[in-house]
């Protein structure tokens, strides 16, 4: 099942790894390896860019970045291509996503002259930005017929696990997703709340949400490191979130 129905599929500029996530997760259909073990193995790579930074290898961070994002991919193809969706991993994705990006700036943090506090408040502005772009891209994956919706527009409980995983660590991770991520989609939530009444969004609108994507942001990163740009990561991150207020004036005013 595709995220989206054929008429609201956009360009997605932080999804460049899906082509190749799509041939690895063929590649890995029939054999034993679960969507899971693939959640995993893009927290090791990204454990790996961290190290890099660290030991300022800013080049063999980049790459494994990258890499990271495009094994971010995979497991939800290889969940589709099984026909093997699942709230666990769902949840599990997104929680490593934000341990890894905290750890990503601290570890910027750590090697460069920004302080502590400019640091913490980009990697807040980079949670922000991604919960927009969630925010926007689920309500989209709701309306869109034919569309997968394992993801809710508003997680107020845990849902019923789905066949072959445990209701007992569906449970745990929602409870953990609920806490890392609830500032964050209360927030989002109450900037624009009527959202979700919105019969759809332009794709024009989503490809430039799509901007805040966190393929899209791990790319900038990647691309800065090795540009010698790392003073200015954590800075540009904190000014990049501006464009919440922009995005969000744009769908009241012209997506009703």
């Amino acid at each position: 099942m595709p995220k989206l129905a054929p008429q609201h599929q956009f360009l997605d500029l932080s999804d460049y790894g899906r082509p190749l996530a799509r041939l690895f997760a063929n590649q890995l259909k029939n054999t034993r390896f679960t969507p899971i073990h693939i959640t995993f193995l893009f927290g090791i790579s990204g454990l790996i860019a961290i190290y890099c930074i660290l030991q300022n290898h800013y080049f063999f961070a980049s790459f494994f970045i990258i890499l990271k994002s495009i094994i971010d991919a995979v497991d939800g193809e290889l969940a589709r291509v099984k026909k093997t969706p699942s709230y666990t991993g769902r949840y599990l994705d997104s929680i490593f996503d934000l341990i890894l990006n905290f750890l990503i700036f601290m570890a910027i943090c750590y090697v460069s002259q920004t302080t502590f506090w400019i640091t913490l408040l980009a990697f807040i502005g980079i949670q922000l930005q991604g919960t927009l772009y969630n925010y926007y891209y689920v309500i989209l994956r709701n309306k869109s017929a034919g569309g997968d919706a394992t993801s809710q527009i508003f997680e107020n409980k845990s849902p019923r696990a789905l066949p072959g995983e445990s209701q007992k660590w569906v449970d745990i991770l929602f409870a953990v997703y609920t806490v890392v991520y609830g500032i964050f989609d209360k927030i989002i939530h109450t900037l624009d709340s009527d959202a979700y009444k919105v019969k759809t969004f332009p794709n024009w609108f989503m490809t430039l949400v799509s901007l805040y994507g966190l393929g899209f942001q791990l790319l900038l990163i990647a691309l800065l490191l090795p540009l010698g740009g790392i003073e200015i990561i954590a800075p540009f991150f904190v000014f990049y979130s501006v464009l919440i207020l922009v995005l969000i004036g744009i769908r009241k005013v012209y997506i009703k």
